[in-house]
Formats: C-alpha cells, structure tokens, sequence
C-alpha cells in the first residue's frame, strides 16, 4: 500500500513536470483515495477507461490525456461532467503527465518509440530546448523506404501507418515526436532527417513532406503513446510495491 501524496511527489519529481508549459495540468487532477493498492493506465481518461478502472478496483487511474485543457468550457457537464462523477463515486484518483510524459529519457514516448524501432544515437529535435519533446536518432543501418514502412507496420501492429513520400531512396536520419506532432516536420527537414515520424498528419502535410523533400510517416496517435503510461505505471508499481495495469483502448486514431 502507498500514499496517493507520496506517488504524486515521486511522479512529480521524476518526470520533472514543473518545468514545461503544457496545455493541461500535470500531475493530480483529480483526487481519490487516499491510499493506493491498485493503479490502472491508460492514453486516455476515457469512459472506458474508468469503467476499465473501476472494474479492476483502482484506486489510481494514470493517463496521457486528461482533463482540463485549455481553451475548453469550465463547466463540469455533459460527457466530461460523467466521467469526473464516475471517479468520484468510486474514489479514484486521476492523475495525467501529457509533455512530461513525452519527454523523458527513460519512461517517455518518444524514448519508447526509439527502443521500438531500435534507434541509436538519440538527439534533441530542437537544441534550444531544456527538455526536448521531439527527437533525432538513427538507424543502425540504412533501410529502403518500403523495407523501413514495413518495420513501422510490424512495430505498430498496423497496416494503417500512412506514408508521405519523398525523392530520397533510403532512410537512416530520423526525426520523431508522438502524438499530434506533424508540424515539428520542419525542423526535422531542417536538420537533415531521411524521414519524420509522428501521429497524426494535416491536409498540409502532404505537400511539406513533398516541398522539403522529407518522408512522412503517420503511425497513429494513440499507437504512438501507448508506451509512456505503460512505462510510468510499471516504474510507480516497482517504486511502491503496489499493483498495475494497462488498459487497451484499441483507438484506431
């Protein structure tokens, strides 16, 4: 058994939240129960997911995306407004890490989609940056553009990655940040990358990658941000002696 206090400290201080600018709170959202046997993980603070949660008799339910944005309505109604009284009658906690998440060496997205691929040599997207929240890192080998598709297909265990071609004939560079990310696609060309790896992809997209002579792939938001909750969830449970677990979503998003 952990405190909810203590896990929150711990999160805090380990993805070093307090030092980025986000669009939505990070850290606890929520507050539940104060003691904490059982966590539930998820992308997303979905209705599923809390009934997901709620079923396993969580007292913590850790996500990417939370609650909260900025930009949305105050009032607790409607959809959101059904979620939040769901984890309240039931006493969980909802805690969200979104950038900090994204960023971290070790339990971040984006170092989970470098060990995924096997990448090498992982670098900062942008150098000006404290705490990067995009990357570079390369191939052990240079791979045809067909043969690096396929890698991305059987990594994802998807066949909906969309693909943006260029002129180049062979990808070693690579240039990634999950999520909703597309438009990092600049930098990435503007440090020389083979390809730029994200999320989702825009209408404008299209002709970037085709401008700036950079192959875009598309490899699905959430399939590209599964990992960090997973990796956060297994870290708290080894730090505290407590339980976790990851529920699936199966978003196609």
């Amino acid at each position: 058994m952990a405190q909810l206090s203590d896990i929150i400290q711990w999160c805090d201080q380990t993805l070093q939240s307090n030092a980025f600018k986000d669009y939505a709170p990070n850290g606890l959202q929520i507050e539940g129960a104060r003691e904490v046997t059982r966590i539930a993980s998820a992308v997303t603070a979905s209705q599923h997911a809390i009934a997901a949660a709620i079923e396993l008799e969580a007292q913590l339910l850790l996500v990417h995306h939370g609650y909260f944005w900025k930009g949305e309505a105050a009032p607790i109604t409607g959809m959101r407004g059904q979620r939040i009284k769901s984890l309240i009658q039931n006493d969980i906690s909802l805690v969200a890490y979104h950038l900090p998440l994204d960023a971290h060496p070790e339990l971040g997205n984006n170092r989970s989609i470098a060990d995924l691929l096997q990448l090498q040599h992982i670098e900062a997207l942008d150098r000006n940056e404290r705490y990067p929240i995009g990357n570079i890192a390369y191939l052990a080998e240079p791979m045809s553009v067909t043969a690096f598709h396929q890698l991305l297909q059987s990594r994802f265990q998807s066949e909906q990655i969309q693909h943006l071609a260029a002129d180049r004939q062979m990808i070693q560079k690579i240039g990634f940040c999950t999520g909703a990310a597309q438009d990092f696609i600049h930098q990435a060309a503007q440090q020389g990358c083979d390809a730029y790896l994200s999320g989702e992809v825009s209408e404008r997209t299209y002709y970037e990658a085709q401008e700036m002579n950079i192959h875009y792939f598309a490899c699905g938001h959430h399939a590209t941000e599964r990992f960090g909750v997973q990796r956060l969830g297994a870290a708290i449970a080894e730090q505290f002696s407590i339980e976790h677990q990851y529920i699936e979503l199966n978003n196609p998003i």
